[in-house]
């Protein structure tokens, strides 16, 4: 059928980003005949290319984002560290008064005066 080109669906992602490269040194006459023999329109590639370019720019941004979110997980760590260090403190400190606790009330309790009364 004369004048008919392959729509974008019928071109994979890997197939347009081929041909974007195959096109980015050539002449505009070059890329005309370009297009001709693969049933193409030199906007459809620029349609690509910029598609390309965004979907790049869109993947630095991520990139960005991810490592920002890193350096965020990472300071939350820090602190959620600092913080069990300072429980466990306060844990083995009660620990160590109750043991003593224990001890004073065991000392007291073996009071010889407490079990000649019996």
């Amino acid at each position: 059928m004369p004048g008919y080109t392959q729509g974008d669906s019928e071109w994979s992602p890997d197939a347009k980003l081929a041909v974007v490269i195959e096109t980015a040194t050539l002449s505009e006459a070059e890329l005309g005949a370009y297009c001709r023999e693969k049933g193409l329109y030199p906007e459809q590639i620029q349609q690509w290319k910029a598609a390309c370019l965004e979907g790049a720019g869109r993947q630095e941004d991520q990139e960005k984002a991810a490592q920002k979110q890193r350096k965020e997980d990472r300071k939350t760590i820090k602190q959620l560290k600092a913080e069990v260090r300072r429980k466990d403190k306060v844990v083995a400190e009660t620990t160590s008064l109750l043991v003593l606790s224990k001890k004073l009330e065991a000392l007291y309790s073996e009071d010889p005066d407490s079990g000649e009364d019996d």
